[in-house]
């Protein structure tokens, strides 16, 4: 039976066989270890085995996991799912990353709610890529306005992009990413604090990896199938 360990280590080798392909260091990508409906135990497990940086999809559930495992100062962690305006108060102050901004509502919300104690709260823009009209994200044409609002915000710093590209075959897959890599690439060259481009799962991580990411989102390879 593998453990939680294990499957940390066979992601990492999976990760370092795609940076070899695609000659990148590996120090080049971070893991980010998607622990959504997972409970506490097997968080910890993950954290014994090294791993740092946690995702969650979920507010209360993210709020609550922050709030259990505060003795461990130097988790950083990630919310990745679609997040209502409403919601912004009981993420802005808890987490250390929002890869799902995609309205400027949204960002003056966490501007104005995170505390000037602390470190400027890191921010990447979701991005639907595929226009898909189910899906969350700002659209190509609109990453600039959103883009230039966050970088004028003292609580914010404009990290990059995120995306989840729709299903297809690994053709389009690419293309989509090559997409992202694109506007990554021209985010960075107006914006300093740009060096995240935050795209790449279990299944397109090697496609991901190619196209120039530098945060793999990986939760059923670590933790096993949702409860």
């Amino acid at each position: 039976m593998t453990t939680i360990a294990d499957n940390l280590t066979q992601v990492q080798q999976q990760m370092l066989a795609a940076c070899n392909s695609a000659k990148r260091p590996i120090s080049d990508i971070e893991l980010l270890a998607v622990s959504k409906t997972k409970p506490i135990d097997s968080l910890q497990l993950a954290y014994d085995a090294g791993q740092r940086h946690f995702g969650e999809n979920y507010v209360q559930e993210m709020v609550d996991k922050v709030e259990q495992l505060k003795h461990l100062t130097d988790i950083t962690w990630h919310f990745i799912g679609p997040l209502q305006s409403n919601k912004t108060r009981q993420i802005a102050n808890n987490v250390d990353w929002v890869h799902s901004v995609d309205r400027i509502k949204v960002a003056k919300r966490l501007n104005e709610q995170r505390s000037n104690n602390i470190t400027p709260l890191n921010v990447c823009l979701q991005v639907n890529i595929s226009a898909e009209a189910s899906k969350s994200g700002v659209s190509v044409e609109e990453i600039d306005e959103l883009a230039e609002f966050i970088s004028n915000c003292e609580n914010l710093s404009l990290r990059g992009l995120m995306a989840i590209p729709a299903k297809g075959s690994a053709e389009q897959v690419k293309k989509s990413f090559e997409n992202m890599q694109s506007l990554y690439q021209a985010l960075q060259q107006k914006y300093s604090t740009v060096d995240t481009l935050s795209m790449g799962m279990s299944g397109d991580m090697n496609i991901a990896i190619e196209c120039g990411s530098t945060m793999i989102r990986v939760g059923t390879a670590i933790f096993g199938k949702r409860e």
